[in-house]
């Protein structure tokens, strides 16, 4: 069974190899970059398989007024078994009341915008990416 558990950048590698596993070479240009990213974070949550990250939802805001769900990704062996949708929610839940609960994604995504639309989240579209919000 799954577990789900805040962590830290001391678990730098078993992030990079989600980010490699999804394509997301962006974040793998730079070490030092990525762990500061991480550092701060505002709320890092991440799904553990028998104590292996396999996946986590990565926050950036003051929680407060505005909170950004800048990443929200799953080993892709690991996808479809609603553990997005527990890290999702478990944001949403916790920061039920923040002013500006915001996450953008890229707009011919239709997995992820149809994830998002199922949370009645508002949209706003510009270009290739677009945004939901609450």
């Amino acid at each position: 069974m799954f577990s789900y558990n805040v962590f830290d950048i001391s678990l730098i590698e078993e992030v990079k190899e989600i980010y490699i596993d999804s394509n997301w070479s962006a974040y793998l240009k730079d070490d030092e970059k990525l762990k500061r990213a991480f550092d701060n974070s505002l709320y890092l949550l991440g799904t553990f398989d028998n104590g292996k990250l396999i996946g986590f939802i990565r926050c950036v805001g003051d929680g407060e007024h505005i909170l950004i769900v800048q990443d929200l990704i799953v080993k892709s062996q690991y996808q479809k078994k609603g553990i997005g949708t527990h890290l999702f929610k478990a944001v949403w839940d916790k920061y039920v009341d923040v002013r500006m609960f915001q996450v953008i994604t890229d707009i011919e995504d239709e997995v992820d915008n149809h994830f998002y639309q199922s949370f009645h989240m508002k949209k706003l579209e510009d270009g290739h990416m677009v945004s939901y919000f609450r």
